[in-house]
């Protein structure tokens, strides 16, 4: 006589064991993929560094200055993603008043790697601060970021700002952005530039002397708008 086996569905035990199971492993999943994420894949802001400042062209006249300013820097991405950059710019401060503004253009940094760029761009007159006087004597300084060093030279500040974002894994999309304020020491006779110190996001650096530092352009392309130009 043939015997009957009757087939018992999993009880609820099993069930719940093989969803307990399946949690600690999805956690535990998770907690690899942030940690690999906070360590290797950590979006980092772009690091910003001028590499020459310089002006092609300058005059003082009836307490006036005119000149045409040019800053050559290197934008180096630390990221394991590329890095897509917008929304970014470059003022020209004098005495806290702004006397030059320009977009940078939209573009792309790979993973590690180093954009150099160059801005040039006319200045419209403005008047100094301050009577120059002196002329022909050395440098003097004074505490503080903006404003007219008064005798032989005078100094404005440029402040630019890229910000934009870094697509990790091809999921996770993070916004970076990074400042950088360069003051630059200008020589009122012949408009040479005598020393440049910069701040990246709040934090000084010191200042050293350029004097010709601005004698190696970098870049490649170019690009015309009214006057200005982005490399």
């Amino acid at each position: 006589m043939r015997k009957h086996h009757d087939h018992h569905p999993p009880s609820g035990r099993t069930n719940l064991a093989s969803c307990i199971v399946a949690t600690i492993f999805l956690i535990f999943v998770i907690i690899v993929v942030l940690i690999v994420f906070f360590t290797v894949f950590k979006p980092q802001d772009p690091k910003i560094a001028v590499s020459a400042v310089q002006l092609p062209s300058f005059s003082v006249a009836n307490g006036t200055v005119n000149f045409t300013f040019s800053q050559y820097v290197s934008v180096r991405n630390p990221n394991k993603a590329s890095f897509s950059h917008y929304d970014s710019s470059l003022q020209l401060l004098y005495s806290g008043s702004q006397i030059g503004f320009m977009f940078i253009p939209a573009g792309k940094i790979d993973s590690g790697q180093t954009q150099y760029m160059a801005a040039t761009f006319s200045v419209q007159s403005f008047p100094l601060a301050a009577p120059v006087t002196a002329i022909g004597a050395g440098p003097t300084y004074s505490e503080g970021m903006n404003g007219y060093r008064i005798g032989p030279t005078l100094e404005i500040e440029s402040k630019m700002d890229m910000a934009g974002r870094v697509r990790v894994l091809h999921f996770f999309t993070h916004h970076v952005e990074a400042t950088l304020s360069c003051r630059v020491a200008i020589a009122v006779s012949d408009g040479s530039v005598l020393a440049v110190g910069g701040n990246r996001d709040g934090n000084r650096e010191k200042s050293s002397p350029t004097k010709g530092v601005a004698e190696t352009a970098v870049g490649g392309g170019d690009e015309r708008e009214e006057g200005k130009r982005w490399v």
